[in-house]
């Protein structure tokens, strides 16, 4: 009798005209989580466990799990899937790598996420751990792997997953050049993202997919250009560039959902301070009919999962001897944000710059350059935790001091002005000390930096294309990271020298209370 009402209902349905039929989704999506697995401050930093009682830290995986539950009961179909880099940013990545991420996703749910650049931090192996560990596919359709052991037979360029009788395809984007933001090792060949995207799109649709998602790890602009250069994507689920998408929030740099054409774009900014949240409604074509929704902030609002708070707290107990440390004190917030640190001066910037040089002035250094993008939160007034050093500084990179031509330094700069010519490029920006420097940003590439002035014992020379300068920076810039490739042939190169959040922390130690600042070392015109 059952089965007898439910064929009747079914052909009832198709009678009232099957073409006219919609199917309904929400996108559940999070990106650039990097490691916040426990609370935030409003700066992204750390926040305490007593800032976290009186209702002022933001996110955090026992956030998530609320929100997801609570969103999840609001719709009948529903996917969770992450646009990238879960890696990377706090201790509980230095100690766990990507076990704790593994974990906490597959609690949540996810159904499947894009590598982002920062998932080969620690090189290929790490990520194919991590892909072992998880219950859901990732993804990255841009790069040729066939050639690299670790994941030839574990990553995927796209998947079909069905939701509510419905088949859904998802293909997975990265940044073009992560090869120059991370460690990918030389088997993995990235491509265009627009041709990859088009390849699987081609494939799914011939597959009888009609509805396609793709999770990009590229950055809003980027984004943009995939939707105007492809067919056949409905969605794009933003990350990389941490960027805020919103109808509500006057920090948004674009309506949610961005439409190029008829791509619906979206991004929930970073850090698991928001989850987004997309109703959409499909016609039996596959076209989007209707897209509307908003990232949801993790405030105090949302009650934290109790179960998931004891399992963060019990994985924070290796960690909270080394990060509870207090190392200095600030006299006030030091500012270390995104949009600062990777466009201009900026005051944990000349912190970075300034302990380095400090630490190796008497090398016959002159000059140091921190990129931008190594620079990853702000450090709050008061007492300073190596904890929050760490936030800072999370990629145990290295003091590496090297010498070259004033050439090769102004080739180096102008390198660093790659967000004039492709905003997906800011994290090269170079932060400086014993410099000084000019952009002009209405100039030509390669012609932007001007009147550029060394620091020689205490008199401030022009730069000397002939001359041969110390440099200090990190491990990972000198040996070309962030673009900086002419820095691969430097002389007397050393790139051993102690871990950057060490040093910058005897800085702020042998400098308390620290007193942020800026000096005017870098003009933008």
């Amino acid at each position: 009798m059952l089965r007898r009402i439910l064929t009747t209902s079914a052909a009832l349905a198709l009678s009232a005209g099957a073409a006219s039929a919609d199917y309904s989704l929400t996108v559940l999506h999070t990106n650039d989580f990097h490691a916040r697995f426990e609370p935030i401050s409003k700066y992204d930093s750390g926040c305490s466990s007593e800032s976290n009682a009186e209702g002022k830290c933001f996110g955090g995986s026992a956030r998530l799990v609320t929100a997801v539950e609570a969103a999840r009961k609001r719709t009948n179909n529903s996917i969770l899937v992450d646009g990238g880099d879960q890696f990377q940013g706090t201790l509980f990545y230095t100690y766990y790598k990507g076990k704790l991420a593994a974990e906490m996703m597959n609690k949540l749910g996810y159904d499947a996420m894009t590598v982002g650049n920062h998932e080969f931090d620690d090189g290929p192996e790490v990520l194919a751990g991590f892909m072992d560990a998880v219950d859901f596919p990732v993804l990255m359709s841009n790069a040729d792997f066939s050639g690299e052991a670790a994941l030839k037979d574990k990553l995927l360029k796209s998947t079909v997953i069905e939701r509510g009788g419905e088949k859904l395809g998802l293909i997975g984007l990265t940044p073009h050049n992560t090869d120059e933001l991370s460690s990918p090792g030389p088997n993995v060949i990235f491509t265009d993202p627009s041709e990859a995207v088009q390849g699987e799109v081609d494939k799914l649709t011939a597959m009888g997919v009609n509805k396609i998602i793709v999770l990009s790890h590229s950055g809003y602009e980027t984004d943009k250009l995939v939707a105007a250069n492809t067919t056949g994507v409905d969605i794009i689920v933003g990350g990389h560039t941490n960027t805020l998408l919103s109808n509500t929030n006057d920090r948004a740099e674009g309506p949610y959902p961005t439409v190029v054409g008829t791509t619906q774009i979206l991004s929930a900014y970073a850090y698991g301070k928001f989850l987004g949240e997309l109703n959409v409604t499909f016609n039996d074509e596959g076209v989007v009919t209707e897209a509307v929704g908003e990232p949801l902030i993790m405030d105090a609002a949302v009650v934290e999962d109790e179960t998931t708070v004891a399992r963060i707290a019990e994985a924070a107990v290796p960690l909270d001897e080394i990060r509870n440390k207090v190392v200095a004190e600030a006299a006030e917030m030091i500012d270390g944000s995104r949009e600062n640190c990777r466009y201009k001066e900026c005051q944990i910037g000349n912190l970075v710059a300034d302990a380095m040089l400090d630490r190796v002035k008497d090398q016959g250094i002159q000059v140091a350059l921190a990129n931008g993008g190594g620079l990853r939160a702000s450090i709050d007034a008061g007492e300073i935790t190596q904890g929050e050093v760490l936030t800072v500084l999370p990629f145990q990179n290295t003091l590496a001091t090297f010498q070259v031509d004033g050439a090769t330094l102004k080739a180096a700069l102008e390198n660093g002005m790659g967000q004039f010519d492709d905003p997906e490029d800011d994290g090269r920006f170079p932060q400086i000390a014993g410099m000084k420097y000019v952009v002009e940003s209405g100039n030509a590439t390669g012609e932007r930096v001007t009147e550029i002035m060394i620091d020689m014992g205490g008199t401030w020379e022009p730069l000397d294309m002939a001359k041969v300068y110390g440099v200090v920076s990190n491990n990972f810039v000198r040996s070309g990271g962030d673009g900086y490739k002419m820095f691969r042939d430097a002389m007397n190169v050393y790139d051993f020298g102690p871990d950057l959040a060490d040093v910058t922390a005897e800085y702020l130690a042998a400098n308390a209370p620290y007193k942020p600042y800026l000096d005017g070392r870098i003009t933008i015109k």
